[in-house]
């Protein structure tokens, strides 16, 4: 069998090109996320705490993919949801939720994490729990300080002293 050279070589580009571009596509394989810690973080300046998921890219993600993260509420109620743009060039995703109120020591809290590509469509979940080694009211009820200065707070510090005890976070319920 005698092929024009120009004609093989255009076989072979093609071959090669079309394999190039099937290794782009995630049809299954590895996660591209990988768990690195799972925190509860106290403020105490501030007086709020906050959940902190940390995670590593194992593999690449298509451009315009999201991570969402979802947690239990201590206070009860609805979830708390974070939803974040994934960065090809970042291999690190930390992902903190809003404000929290009713934290309570060696409870745990469930945390679910799904990856998206940019269709929508769900890549990865991950479901894991937080739990604390302290109560929420370690934490002062009102912040000590405020404005981006961290001035002292005027509701706390009466005249500029400071009081004799600080009344801490109470859950309302």
């Amino acid at each position: 069998m005698n092929i024009p050279r120009n004609r093989l070589t255009l076989a072979v580009c093609l071959l090669a090109a079309a394999a190039g571009l099937s290794a782009c596509q995630r049809e299954t394989g590895p996660d591209p996320l990988e768990l690195t810690g799972k925190v509860f973080i106290f403020n105490y300046r501030l007086a709020y705490a906050t959940y902190m998921i940390t995670l590593i890219k194992t593999e690449p993600v298509p451009e315009g993919s999201t991570v969402v993260a979802t947690f239990e509420n201590p206070a009860g109620g609805r979830p708390l949801t974070v939803d974040r743009k994934l960065f090809a060039k970042l291999d690190k995703v930390v992902l903190e939720s809003p404000e929290l109120t009713c934290v309570k020591k060696q409870r745990s809290y469930s945390v679910t994490i799904e990856v998206k590509g940019p269709d929508g469509a769900i890549l990865q979940t991950l479901k894991t729990s937080v739990t604390s080694n302290l109560d929420q009211d370690v934490l002062p009820a009102q912040a000590l300080v405020v404005g981006p200065a961290y001035d002292k707070n005027p509701d706390v510090f009466k005249n500029g002293k400071t009081p004799e005890h600080f009344e801490t976070a109470r859950c309302p319920f």
